[in-house]
């Protein structure tokens, strides 16, 4: 067994795993890594509908070519239809956009397009669960009556936004919890590893990556050994991580270990549009008083040890308190989705203690399958109801015409709001698609800066010096509309001016957005964004 060789310092089979030079585990040889194909995703199915448009009207040409005038008419009476359809439902205004000119493009093949990605084919069944688990689990955490009074009273202009929280979710308001933020990965991750070596009773953990390397084969031997004590360990992943990171069979890696893991929606050929509907959090809660969220996923450039795109800027926050029990329902309402019999019973651990520490913490989640918009609208209500400043740090910005408004409106009643965002970007297109609103958004007044070192991965918000956000949730369309996500608000908590104090160090390293800078940009980038914009929802 692994854990023995971890325990007696042995050598290990390379069938089992084997020690890193650097430390840690790997259950990988070098390279062994999992492959993916493009049929596997929704971006396959686009595609192949656009190729078997093409097809149609090329076959058309060359042998029904007196036919055509007729696939016109019948073609514009289609897409008249589908236009009133489009413009009479739920769907967002800039998604009604997007569609509308695919089905232009594609009047044949648009539609079904459409109906696909509508017809909640495959996670119909995921939206009830969820739904059914998050109803039935309400009443896990319970709100101290004395505590949202506290709030209420002395932060009576956030009173809505916690009433809001509580009523999509089991959402409380705590206090008493402490909150460390931490700047970087490289900072967050020595703590992470003191953390988990405290652990007596149960580690829970859920992430959108996991890419063996020095951060998880540190965390994986701990688990390992962990477990080896009779520690439950727990480990989610997406189902992503299938497409180049890790191989199918990774879960029984892991299970050899004595840990219990599970792929959030393994990603499979055309069956649904759960593509989608990715599981985006970042959560690691130990014996339900320590919890760790933010932007860091377990891989080595989160942390620096690895290079990619420049120097990566990511930030994290620990919460040490009962707040925890909050990330730690969400572990356990994701973990119970596919379970026929759902069990929320954790092994007993010591209650987790207040610290007498000032301000309240509500942590949140985000789920794509109900009619709320959580992650947005929260971010929203700090638009609306800052005084002096909003900053924020985030790694993409693809917005929807309610953010951009919220955003530009913000600048323009006074308020100094300022974007950070990457210098050396992860992906080109939606780089591209970012800086189609930059000249709206400077003309209103909001201040943007773009960090030259490298990267920013980092999902913040900081408000008047009184209240932040710190997760995962992007400004982008997938965060905002498609994503499982989660995020802590904070509010008059000491940690604050850490937060603030690093917006201003980070800005340091930037270099500052003008008009006449946004007009200068290559035309290669100002072509890819106006294209991309057309499909922006979709992206």
């Amino acid at each position: 067994m692994l854990v023995n060789t971890v325990k007696e310092g042995r050598s290990m089979k390379p069938t089992d795993g084997y020690i890193q030079e650097s430390g840690g585990l790997k259950l990988l040889k070098k390279g062994r890594k999992g492959l993916f194909r493009l049929l596997f995703s929704r971006m396959g199915m686009i595609i192949l509908l656009l190729l078997l448009q093409l097809g149609l009207l090329v076959v058309m040409q060359l042998y029904f070519l007196d036919f055509m005038p007729h696939y016109y008419l019948i073609a514009g009476v289609f897409c008249t239809g589908m236009v009133l359809y489009l413009i009479n439902s739920g769907i967002d205004p800039t998604s009604k956009l997007t569609w509308l000119v695919v089905i232009m493009l594609m009047p044949a093949f648009g539609a079904l397009l459409l109906l696909y990605t509508r017809s909640d084919i495959g996670h119909r069944l995921l939206r009830d669960r969820f739904i059914w688990l998050s109803c039935n689990t309400r009443e896990q955490l319970s709100q101290d009556e004395e505590v949202l009074a506290d709030f209420e009273r002395e932060k009576p202009e956030a009173a809505g936004l916690a009433r809001y929280l509580r009523r999509t979710g089991c959402h409380p308001v705590y206090k008493g919890t402490k909150l460390t933020y931490f700047p970087l990965g490289d900072d967050m991750f020595p703590v992470l590893l003191e953390q988990l070596e405290r652990a007596e009773k149960y580690i829970f953990l859920e992430f959108f990556i996991v890419d063996e390397g020095l951060m998880w084969g540190r965390v994986l031997e701990i688990l390992a050994r962990k477990a080896a004590e009779g520690v439950e360990v727990r480990m989610m992943y997406d189902g992503t991580c299938e497409i180049a990171l890790l191989p199918h069979d990774y879960p029984r890696r892991l299970k050899e270990l004595g840990i219990k893991c599970k792929i959030f929606a393994p990603l499979t050929p055309f069956v649904s549009t759960h593509y989608n509907y990715r599981d985006h959090r970042k959560i690691l809660v130990i014996d339900g008083r320590v919890a760790f969220t933010g932007g860091v996923n377990l891989a080595d450039e989160y942390i620096n040890r690895r290079e990619r795109f420049g120097h990566w800027k990511d930030t994290a926050l620990m919460l040490e308190g009962r707040a925890a029990e909050s990330f730690q329902l969400m572990f356990q309402q994701m973990w119970n989705v596919g379970e026929k019999q759902p069990e929320f019973s954790v092994p007993e651990a010591a209650p987790a203690e207040e610290k007498p520490v000032k301000g309240y913490v509500i942590p949140y989640g985000d789920c794509p399958l109900d009619d709320e918009r959580v992650g947005e609208w929260v971010y929203m209500d700090l638009l609306n109801r800052a005084q002096n400043y909003v900053h924020i740090m985030t790694p993409y910005l693809i917005l929807d015409g309610e953010m951009e408004t919220a955003l530009r409106f913000a600048a323009e009643r006074g308020v100094d709001v300022r974007l950070i965002l990457p210098g050396i970007p992860d992906k080109k297109l939606p780089y591209a698609l970012a800086k189609t609103h930059y000249d709206k958004l400077l003309r209103s007044g909001v201040k943007i800066y773009e960090y030259t070192p490298g990267f920013v991965h980092a999902k913040v918000f900081v408000c008047d010096g009184k209240e932040a956000v710190v997760g995962t949730i992007n400004l982008d369309y997938r965060s905002l509309y498609h994503h499982f996500e989660c995020a802590a608000y904070i509010s008059g908590a000491a940690c604050l001016e850490d937060i603030e104090r690093d917006f201003l160090k980070t800005q340091e390293q930037c270099r500052s957005v003008t008009r006449q800078s946004a007009r200068g940009e290559k035309w290669t980038v100002k072509l890819a964004g106006v294209i991309m914009k057309v499909i922006a929802p979709l992206l």
